[in-house]
Parts: structure tokens; C-alpha cells; sequence
């Protein structure tokens, strides 16, 4: 039995359609399981219930062979261990309780940098993978590079200014992840019962990527013009905070980034192995995703 978090966000539902592909019985935690579309529902066996909640994952795990671990992070969270170890301090005890072999979970870059110790969210994620680890499974950390999808984020401001924004320097390249690709290396590890001890599997992308880059390349595939505006970290912790995020959560996300930008996800070098993981360029992104987002908002 393979039991998926999350299964119906941006990446777990990726995560369900591979698995799903296979014959592996599967086992589904979900807040509201009307949102999983009915070819699912009929195919998965379904906890309902969040996975933050102690008689949640004690039903869902139980012979559990491997399960894939995603903390959908709580935006009014009080700290960044509330959110993370915080949540997953429940599923901890049950993977313990319940003699879960295998955990395949999603967390960042970072980990042994001098930068990891204060970069907000990742630091969480961080904490959030030692804690399932001293749990005893066998875990798969996937740490990720930032997510190319969360340029979907500003789909308005592309649609209807042509303009992306961040706080990153305008030429200062980063990796960063499909989460198409993510989910196809999760589902490829929780298939796969060969696997044991504790390891990170970096996901960097095909290549290293600026703002002025993203912004040159959903203009020319767009066939538009965008450009990247930077914008201050206090400007960002203000736009948070009226989207209605904690103080904590907000500050979290401005040092995240400028860990980033200090150097949080470079100390992974890149090697055709990690091309062959996660091969989706931007390009390719844009054409697939960007490109029909922006019509529809257009």
C-alpha cells in the first residue's frame, strides 16, 4: 500500500496520476475528497481528513509500504516549526507507531550551507526532514530547487502588466524544478522497494536560470513582451502580509529568498544525472503551462 499526501495540489496530484499508471494499491489522505476527480475516487482507497491530524495518518499508515510526505505550509502559521515539524509531528508518531518502511518526501536545497540555519521556509523543511528521519524509515528527501510553476503565481501581472516580479537581482541565476518533474522522481522511489537509509536526491532543473532570463523567455514564447521587475524585500513582506499571511510566515519567505540569492542553493553541482531526473526546461514550461495560463487570464 502506497499512501499520498496531498492529493490533489500541484505536485501530489502528479504524484497519484504515476502511481496510478502501475497496479500498486494506493491509499489517498484529502481534506475534501470531492475535489479528487471521480476516475480517481473510484481507484484509491480514501482517508478523509487532514494529515496534520493524529487519528488521520494512525488510520492512513497503518500497512503503509511507503508513503509520500508534502506539507501544504499553513500561511498563518504562528513559526516556521509550527508549519513544518509542527504538522508533522502527528505522521512521525504514526511512522514510528506503525513500522512504515519507506517516506519519499518534498523539502529544498540547502542542507550542511552555511545559509540553512535562518532561510525561513527551507529551514523548516529542514527540521521537518531530521524529525521523520529519527523516526527510523527510510527516507528519500527531495530537495528541490525553486519551482519554475510558481511563476503561475503571477499570471495577472503577466496577462495584464507583461511584467514578473520578484526580489532576486535581475541577472542572479538560481536552478530551478519543474514540479512535473518532482512528482516523476516521487512516484519513481515510492515504486521502487529496494531502497534504505536516509538521502537527499537533489532536483535542480536542466540549468541555472536568472529573472531576466525567465522574463526574456515567456516574452519570446508568449510572442509579448515581459520584463522583470526587482522589488524590495520589504515590499514583498507588505504584499504578504495583506494577502493575509502570519508575520512569521511573511518574514519567512523574505529570508528564504535572500538565503537564495547569498548562495542557500548553489553548493549542489549539477551533473548529467540531474538533467536526466528533471529535464523540463523553461521553455518548454512556458509552452506547456505558462502559454494556456495566460490566455485564459488574457
Amino acid at each position: 500500500m502506497i499512501v499520498i499526501t496531498a492529493p490533489t495540489g500541484n505536485i501530489g496530484h502528479q504524484v497519484l496520476d504515476h502511481v496510478l499508471a502501475t497496479d500498486r494499491p494506493v491509499r489517498v489522505i484529502v481534506r475534501n475528497p470531492a475535489r479528487l476527480p471521480s476516475r480517481v475516487r473510484d481507484r484509491v482507497e480514501v482517508v478523509p481528513g487532514s494529515h496534520g491530524d493524529p487519528a488521520v495518518v494512525d488510520r492512513a499508515f497503518a500497512g503503509a509500504e511507503a508513503v509520500f510526505w508534502l506539507v501544504p505550509v499553513d500561511p498563518a502559521a504562528e513559526s516556521m516549526e509550527q508549519a513544518f515539524a509542527g504538522f508533522t509531528g502527528p505522521a512521525a508518531a504514526a511512522l514510528r507507531r506503525h513500522g512504515v518502511p519507506r517516506v519519499v518526501d518534498v523539502s529544498a536545497l540547502g542542507r550542511g550551507t552555511p545559509y540553512a540555519e535562518r532561510a525561513g521556509y527551507v529551514t523548516g523543511s529542514l527540521a521537518m526532514d531530521d524529525l521523520l528521519a529519527d523516526t527510523g524509515v527510510a527516507l528519500r528527501t527531495l530537495a528541490a530547487a525553486g519551482f519554475l510553476d510558481n511563476v503561475l503565481r503571477q499570471v495577472g501581472s503577466i496577462a495584464g502588466q507583461g511584467t514578473l516580479y520578484d526580489v532576486v537581482p535581475p541577472q542572479r541565476a538560481l536552478p530551478m524544478v519543474a514540479t512535473r518533474d518532482i512528482a516523476a522522481v516521487a512516484a519513481r522511489l515510492l515504486l521502487d522497494d529496494g531502497w534504505t537509509g536516509r538521502q537527499d536526491v537533489p532536483l535542480l532543473g536542466p540549468e541555472n536560470l536568472s529573472y531576466a532570463d525567465l522574463a526574456a523567455t515567456a516574452g519570446d514564447v508568449l510572442g509579448r513582451p515581459v520584463r522583470y521587475e526587482q522589488i524590495t524585500t520589504a515590499a514583498l513582506a507588505d504584499q504578504m502580509l495583506r494577502y493575509g499571511r502570519s508575520a512569521a510566515m511573511a518574514q519567512g519567505l523574505v529570508e528564504m529568498m535572500t538565503a537564495k540569492v547569498d548562495g542557500l542553493d548553489d553548493a549542489v553541482v549539477r551533473t548529467p544525472r540531474h538533467v536526466a531526473d528533471t529535464p523540463t526546461t523553461f521553455r518548454q514550461w512556458c509552452e506547456d503551462t505558462l502559454a494556456p495560463a495566460v490566455r485564459a487570464a488574457a
